[in-house]
């Protein structure tokens, strides 16, 4: 089962190739790097500099190291502002979402998840408790949070990072929602200790890096810690009227690998969706943006 967003007025992706790609992100238009647009590009280049209103371009002197780490630069346009807000719609959910040019190229969203805020949105609709409790680890800057405290659960919010742990809050504010529990802390330390605490959760999603440190220099591979995590994941989520969600981006991790993850310690999972999120571009070459694996219970 491979996913894309159906209705998500203020994105689109023009174009991929050449191992960039060039998005709309409301009336502004980015062109970055993207290491699985292997094929050619259906635009000219001419047409993409005339198009994009601002360029990422690493700076191979400056890496650090690691997968996704690689820092950069944003080349602008005039009238291109740093920061700029779009919507996300979807039934009574409204998600303002905050965007920002960073030095590592990222911009705050992943469009591509916008199918599984969805899902999280009407899981948690039909999830038979007066307040569900949901937990989002490496839950960066908050939309699958919005989302699940749009339709009304007890959010908690965990990333290791402050400074994205803020622009959460300023997503939160500005999608008109607030009572979001935050916490800035190492996710792994925070999941060993809510098993000891005996914590449960009605719904968990897991959106981990490939690469990442927490606040005391903790250091997360996916490769290596995954399977920790979800163990660890498997005893807090409740046996009833649940959910979990696990998405991934590495090269290295196709959609099987994500099912034998999930299939090896939720022994009681039923039912599963699992495949690809994507988008097409405008020439209909889709373009591939993560792994995912879902279920209820």
């Amino acid at each position: 089962m491979n996913l894309t967003p159906r209705n998500f007025p203020d994105y689109e992706l023009i174009d991929s190739g050449g191992f960039e790609k060039l998005e709309r992100y409301g009336t502004y238009i980015l062109a970055r790097p993207e290491p699985q647009a292997v094929w050619n590009r259906s635009l000219p280049e001419a047409e993409w500099k005339k198009m994009y209103h601002a360029q990422f371009r690493k700076n191979p002197s400056n890496r650090e190291g690691n997968v996704g780490q690689e820092r950069g630069e944003w080349i602008l346009k005039k009238d291109m502002p740093e920061q700029w807000v779009i919507q996300y719609p979807y039934r009574s959910m409204q998600l303002g979402l905050r965007l920002g040019l960073t030095s590592f190229g990222h911009i705050g969203v992943f469009p591509e998840q916008a199918e599984n805020w969805n899902f999280i949105f009407d899981t948690i609709d039909e999830i038979k408790h007066e307040k569900p409790v949901v937990l989002n680890l490496f839950a960066y800057t908050g939309a699958a949070s919005l989302a699940a405290r749009a339709a009304g659960a007890d959010v908690h919010h965990v990333d290791s990072v402050k400074q994205v742990v803020n622009w959460a809050r300023e997503n939160m504010e500005n999608s008109r929602l607030n009572g979001i529990h935050w916490i800035i802390e190492d996710a792994m330390k925070f999941v060993q200790r809510e098993v000891k605490r005996g914590k449960q959760y009605h719904g968990i999603i897991l959106d981990p890096p490939a690469y990442g440190r927490g606040p005391q220099g903790e250091k997360w591979l996916l490769d290596r810690h995954i399977n920790e995590m979800i163990s660890l994941c498997s005893r807090l989520l409740h046996k009833r009227n649940s959910f979990f969600m696990l998405s991934m981006y590495s090269l290295s991790f196709s959609p099987m690998i994500s099912e034998n993850l999930v299939m090896n310690n939720f022994k009681d999972a039923g039912d599963k969706d699992a495949g690809e999120l994507f988008f097409p571009d405008r020439a209909g070459r889709k373009l591939p943006l993560g792994t995912f694996i879902r279920f209820r219970k």
